[in-house]
């Protein structure tokens, strides 16, 4: 989206007034993913939900959805949706703080996005603490790239790797994920005989996480040489990524909060620290404070 464009829709945003029922219909869209569903989820019929978008788009001056499968918000839809999540947001908030919530009233929703990592560790437990006036709507993404989800309004929060807060947002240390290269006793005795030699590690098999996860051919790249090019498995789950090295398909880095006793750590003096940050957006909510809340203090008593 062109600089002109962007200042235009901002303008918009701060001089209109907005129809909640459009908002709401622009929310429900995205996170459902088609105007069918966001009629379901509204109980309305999904004409109503095009007229309210239709509606919306004409005040902003913008195409705010892109019609397709699933429906997604447009660069200026992005903006909108943020005001519009707030929104739901706060007025949620306020309805608990009344106590007017009744049976068709929603509670207040907090999208989060996570790394796998912290959330098969130490983030569930917080999240379980929270008061139950509280959803959650969680999305996996890698600590490197969730901060996009946040750019894009579709979570509120994430847990990142990324330290400088993007706009509109705060940024918290919450501490680090050790991880270290392991693999099970039998996988070391077959692969491993003479320790981590780079001829061996060029040969072992590798699991790693999906195709955006990096720290084991950091450690290849270090340990073996950027040649090293041992046969891969792609195991795109935290706790069966761990099962996997566990029953010896290959050697992985583990986070020291997933090591079963029975892994080696076959290469001790090598460690990877991923530093992780709580970015949210700057919104004085009760139900995202007291979600920041249980979060810090979970990564208080369980990252280094």
């Amino acid at each position: 989206m062109s600089r002109a464009i962007f200042s235009y829709v901002a303008l918009a945003l701060i001089t209109m007034d907005f129809d909640l029922a459009q908002l709401r219909a622009l929310s429900a869209t995205v996170a459902e993913g088609s105007f069918e569903a966001a009629a379901r989820a509204l109980h309305v019929t999904p004409s109503a939900v095009s007229q309210r978008i239709k509606a919306l788009e004409s005040a902003v001056g913008a195409v705010l959805v892109q019609r397709s499968k699933p429906v997604r918000a447009t660069h200026s839809g992005e903006a909108v949706l943020r005001l519009a999540r707030q929104i739901d947001l706060l007025a949620a908030d306020a309805r608990n703080e009344l106590g007017v919530v009744g049976e068709t009233d929603r509670a207040a929703t907090v999208a989060i996005a996570v790394n796998a990592d912290s959330l098969a560790t130490w983030l569930l437990p917080a999240l379980a603490a929270v008061t139950p006036a509280v959803t959650f709507e969680v999305h996996l993404d890698d600590q490197e790239h969730t901060t996009e989800l946040l750019r894009s309004g579709t979570v509120m929060a994430a847990v990142t790797a990324v330290a400088q807060p993007i706009q509109g947002c705060t940024s918290t240390p919450l501490g680090t994920m050790r991880y270290r290269p392991r693999c099970s006793t039998g996988f070391a005795e077959r692969w491993l005989p003479d320790g981590a030699t780079r001829a061996a590690l060029a040969a072992a098999p590798v699991v790693i996480f999906d195709r955006k996860d990096d720290l084991q051919d950091a450690y290849l790249r270090r340990a073996a040489g950027r040649s090293a090019a041992p046969p891969r498995h792609f195991v795109p789950s935290s706790a069966d990524f761990v099962r996997a090295v566990e029953l010896g398909l290959g050697w992985g880095t583990v986070p020291d909060l997933q090591a079963a006793a029975e892994l080696v750590a076959f290469d001790p003096g090598f460690v990877v620290d991923v530093p992780l940050y709580w970015q949210q957006w700057q919104l004085r909510s009760p139900s995202l404070e007291a979600v920041a809340v249980a979060v810090r203090a979970a990564a208080a008593a369980n990252l280094r």
